[in-house]
């Protein structure tokens, strides 16, 4: 058919159409998460799912022909964009048969840049045969999450994502979960009693470096602020205090030793790259502190546990001791041996040894800083025990697609399953890095993507893996299982 022959001479979208409200819904929709497309992968320049599909079906159907059918169209448009009606038949239905009333065939959509996948997505939606291709290999991963894999596989392949997510999560525990053990309380204290048992959540780490001072040389712990739990009802903050010429702390606010009089726990002891000895007070300048992580001279301190009890709401908090980091040392032995076993069965380097961007220019000094402090790989994104995490799970996802070959399932059909485990290890990294902040608004991980940047961040929060808490295995791939249930509706 020819251009000249297209059915409609003039489509709806080109004479009216209901921006305020498709608008609207396109704003809202940032705030929607579960099963939404945007939690499988972060794709930058995603499209919202709103206003796709109302921009599609306005381009699909012919002008109105009159005012009262236009109000009539655009209330019903208004309704088809929301995320509540994305899969109810009652709307879904109708655009497609008014769709196929008004060109007489099923019409061909081609994305040429797809992305992210919400055009061809809300293409598929309104019964159109839909193409979509992008040179991105991390958009055609995606586009064949959304798109490919849902629609040929359907249930089936819901239910095996969810068995062998499972079977990969067991299997990591095994292996690597002792290396988070869970906390017995030993005596009666601020939050639990004797016996009761609580998970790790995560551990909060101090970069540090030396105070220049030589009369001092005290070790600094940077920390941009010392806020655990910023709520209205609750606020618990780690406090420090010097006892010889060590900084140690201890947790107060809410639930546990009162907060000290004066003390100000949002002013910590580095900004800008300038930091200040809590033992002498002198202060290290920007140029230094930079110098002293290029030589090697900087390190790390475990400050925190934060810990959660499965009967009890909240988080709960105590300071890290010895006994974390003789755990934290027996992953980093672990981790040798571990690197050691995958470069001989994978015939690569398990932890990547690419080197991150170097930042160079004023903006994009900015958004990539941490080559200024020594990061030079990107391996060297991750604490040990984080590696071990990471490629321990990447061993179990190739692992299981091993074993579904063997137990008979055709090749393409596995790689179908292991992309939505791996998809969900790739929400797992984002929040199990050394670049990764404890939210105390929400007392919760932050994803390290919260704007198109890698900032360097001083103090950091490293999450249990292995849990069902927020930034754990398990909550990712829940997050993917919602996506692929969603979009194997469409």
């Amino acid at each position: 058919m020819t251009v000249n022959e297209f059915p409609i001479k003039r489509a709806f979208i080109e004479e009216t159409f209901p921006i305020k409200e498709v608008s609207d819904e396109s704003a809202r929709e940032k705030n929607i998460r579960h099963g939404h497309i945007s939690t499988l992968h972060i794709w930058w320049a995603r499209r919202p799912l709103a206003a796709s599909r109302a921009t599609a079906y306005a381009s699909l159907i012919p002008a109105p022909k009159d005012v009262e059918d236009a109000e009539k169209i655009k209330n019903f448009i208004a309704e088809l964009c929301k995320w509540e009606n994305s899969l109810n038949p009652t709307y879904i239905e109708k655009a497609r048969n008014d769709i196929r009333k008004a060109l007489g065939y099923t019409p061909r959509v081609l994305d040429t840049f797809a992305g992210g996948g919400a055009i061809p997505l809300e293409a598929l939606r309104l019964g159109c045969e839909t193409y979509a291709s992008d040179y991105n290999p991390i958009a055609v991963l995606i586009l064949k999450a959304v798109l490919e894999y849902p629609q040929k596989y359907g249930e089936r392949l819901v239910e095996d994502v969810k068995k062998w997510g499972e079977w990969v999560l067991e299997e990591a525990k095994k292996e690597i979960g002792r290396f988070y053990p869970n906390d017995v309380i030993e005596r009666k204290g601020y939050f639990g009693e004797t016996g009761e048992e609580f998970i790790p959540v995560g551990y909060i780490w101090a970069r540090t470096i030396p105070c220049q001072n030589p009369s001092c040389n005290a070790e600094i712990p940077l920390m941009r602020q010392f806020w655990l739990a910023k709520k209205d009802k609750k606020k618990v903050a780690l406090y420090p205090y010097v006892e010889g010429k060590e900084v140690k702390f201890r947790v107060v606010g809410d639930g546990y030793e009162p907060m000290p009089e004066n003390f100000d726990p949002s002013k910590g002891t580095v900004r800008r790259a300038i930091a200040t000895c809590l033992v002498c007070g002198s202060t290290v300048d920007a140029k230094t502190t930079r110098r002293l992580f290029q030589e090697g001279k900087a390190g790390q301190r475990m400050i925190a546990v934060v810990l959660h009890h499965p009967n009890k709401k909240g988080k709960f908090y105590r300071v890290a001791n010895e006994k974390d980091m003789e755990v934290f040392r027996q992953a980093e032995e672990y981790l040798a041996k571990k690197v050691e076993e995958l470069r001989k069965k994978w015939g690569l380097e398990p932890v990547p040894d690419e080197p991150t961007p170097e930042g160079k220019g004023k903006g994009a000094e900015r958004a990539f800083s941490v080559r200024n402090y020594g990061l030079n790989t990107w391996g060297d994104l991750f604490n040990s025990r984080q590696k071990l995490a990471l490629i321990t799970f990447v061993d179990k996802v190739r692992e299981a697609y091993r074993k579904m070959v063997e137990e008979g399932y055709e090749e393409e059909y596995a790689k179908a399953v292991v992309t939505y485990l791996g998809l969900a290890i790739n929400r797992v990294i984002v929040r199990t890095n050394n670049l990764s902040l404890w939210d105390n608004t929400r007392e919760d991980i932050a994803s390290t993507f919260g704007r198109q940047a890698l900032p360097m961040v001083w103090d950091y929060i490293e999450t249990n893996a292995v849990s069902e808490t927020t930034g754990g295995y398990t909550s990712a791939l829940g997050w993917v299982n919602r996506v692929l249930e969603h979009c194997s509706q469409a």
